[in-house]
């Protein structure tokens, strides 16, 4: 059995499966409505009931106190439809609607995929969500009070984690530490989520990731997001490193390219030396995608990476293309202080 949900006052419908929570539902769908900790503790969620009946679940009682109830108010992250509902939302459209939040967080894992990169596996607060939309970054904060930016690479909706990928870079005070210091269980403090490279979803255009290096953190988050709402539109990935090594989760990519008919997949390597007999495709990974799609004109471009990759692609694609420039969405890490690195 399935309940339709209709959200008030934009009027977009939605449905959930019998015990599957509004907010859930919601998110299965694409539909992004406030949050926090998804667990009724903290109020973010908190919208009216109109129309219909819900199961309120579990949830703190200070925070949804009985004279709200019979005001119609639910906790969505935890009311479940028992009949078709009409609700009072407000929606999530733009980056600049999440909340912006200082928070600790734990090491929970450490990866080494390759001998540069690392990717960390972050744990919140029992109580704590952190809400984001796929392509978004957060700022680690050091203890003499610099930043560090960071894409976070799994999609919102796997929000139980955050994943940052994180490349060695020379000198650089925070990675040195991820390398050499960092230890599970260690606590470090962020602010997010910050930054507008994010999926546009309001569009039905084909879209070509172009990649290099640990850019590839912010489309893998955009990507599994697109996976997770039922995206129809081609996808292609171009993912460009120097060599095979630095396509550190080249399974990944392929998996995605397996599974996936709309999905496809293709590595650019720049200086992969002849004795390792590479078999794919060779040069400027912004190159390789004029090669395929000399009109761009009907493309949206999602483009994150180094600065040079990303302003080649820019002139390139608009000059030589016919990429319209309100199409090409982008995010360049610059390995400077406060500025993007991963």
């Amino acid at each position: 059995m399935s309940f339709r949900i209709t959200i008030k006052p934009s009027n977009r419908t939605f449905t959930a499966e019998a015990g599957e929570g509004v907010l859930e539902a919601a998110m299965r769908n694409g539909i992004t409505l406030p949050y926090g900790c998804r667990n009724g503790a903290c109020g973010a969620c908190k919208g009216k009931v109109l129309e219909g009946q819900v199961d309120y679940g579990q949830y703190a009682a200070h925070i949804l106190p009985e004279f709200e109830k019979k005001n119609g108010f639910a906790l969505f992250c935890q009311a479940k439809p028992l009949t078709d509902l009409i609700v009072e939302a407000r929606e999530i459209g733009a980056a600049g609607e999440l909340q912006i939040k200082k928070l600790p967080c734990r090491v929970q894992r450490i990866e080494r995929p390759s001998h540069d990169v690392a990717v960390l596996y972050l744990s919140l607060p029992a109580n704590e969500r952190l809400q984001f939309l796929a392509g978004q970054y957060l700022e680690i904060i050091m203890r003499d009070g610099k930043r560090r930016a960071y894409s976070m690479a799994n999609a919102p909706e796997d929000d139980a984690h955050i994943e940052l990928h994180v490349r060695n870079m020379a000198n650089g005070a925070f990675t040195e530490y991820v390398f050499d210091k960092m230890k599970e269980r260690d606590i470090l403090r962020f602010e997010g989520p910050l930054g507008t490279f994010f999926l546009r979803e309001d569009s039905a255009k084909p879209i070509i990731f172009v990649a290099s290096g640990t850019g590839f953190a912010p489309i893998k988050s955009i990507v599994e997001h697109a996976f997770h709402i039922g995206v129809t539109r081609e996808m292609v990935l171009y993912w460009g490193a120097r060599t095979q090594p630095d396509l550190y989760m080249l399974d990944l990519a392929m998996k995605w390219q397996n599974e996936h008919d709309k999905f496809s997949f293709v590595p650019v390597l720049s200086d992969s030396p002849p004795e390792d007999n590479w078999p794919g495709r060779t040069g400027l990974v912004h190159r390789a995608v004029m090669e395929d799609f000399p009109d761009l004109s009907g493309y949206q471009i999602y483009a994150c990476g180094v600065p040079v990759m990303v302003e080649a692609a820019h002139r390139d694609f608009i000059s030589q293309c016919g990429l319209p420039e309100d199409e090409f969405f982008s995010d360049a890490f610059t390995p400077s202080d406060g500025a993007k690195l991963g």
